[in-house]
């Protein structure tokens, strides 16, 4: 129900479209891997994906008044990053294991949205889950100078690209570690490539700054 009332609130407000929809299996667990620059990729990719999904959304969004009680309601996970919460990541594979789609923003927070850095919260749960990663470009929600709280224009072109799956490469004969940062790695450049190829494909340029309120001083 929320994914629908999103889906419709979406392309009220904003020439909104998504591509490459044809990549998420119809079954079987998936993690919607996205990039993040602005306050709406999150409500944006859920409403867009084709099937309903759940987002690890930072702890203090749950807090606001307005998108707190709509959180709860659709079934989204608080984290909290600062205590590396294992909380959410053991709600995340839960969901995964029901073979159910889970989105995470890998880079942690909104940005330039280039995947220059990744955690390596998607390669543990995939290696965990055996789900398969789709790469997702989110592109149109913050223009550089904007902040990390901006919303976009009435009617602004945003897009949604989801890429293939990620033929993962899993290391055999190695310590965890090791196989979770090489894991880590493929995903990270994987990502990269099709946030900057959509970028280019759709003729939507990705922010060049930090949002100015996020700047620690």
């Amino acid at each position: 129900m929320a994914r629908v009332l999103g889906s419709g609130l979406v392309h009220t407000l904003y020439a909104a479209r998504a591509y490459g929809r044809e990549h998420i299996p119809d079954q079987g667990p998936v993690i919607i891997a996205a990039n993040h620059t602005g306050l709406l990729d999150g409500p944006v990719v859920l409403s867009l994906c084709p099937r309903p999904s759940h987002f690890l959304v930072l702890k203090q969004s749950f807090d606001d008044r307005l998108f707190g009680p709509i959180l709860t309601f659709s079934g989204q996970i608080p984290i909290d990053q600062q205590q590396g919460d294992r909380a959410a990541l053991s709600a995340a594979l839960e969901v995964l294991r029901r073979g159910d789609v889970l989105g995470i923003f890998p880079e942690g927070g909104r940005g330039r949205g280039d995947l220059a850095e990744a955690g390596k919260g998607v390669a543990w749960l995939a290696l965990q889950s055996g789900a398969r990663v789709i790469p997702t470009a989110c592109l149109g929600t913050r223009k550089t100078g904007e902040l990390a709280s901006s919303w976009p224009p009435l009617r602004s072109r945003l897009v949604v690209d989801f890429g293939a799956p990620v033929d993962l490469q899993i290391p055999q004969g190695v310590p965890g570690r090791v196989r979770l940062q090489q894991v880590t790695d493929q995903l990270r450049s994987a990502l990269a490539t099709h946030v900057s190829q959509a970028s280019e494909r759709h003729g939507i340029a990705l922010p060049t700054d930090v949002p100015p309120d996020l700047i620690q001083t």
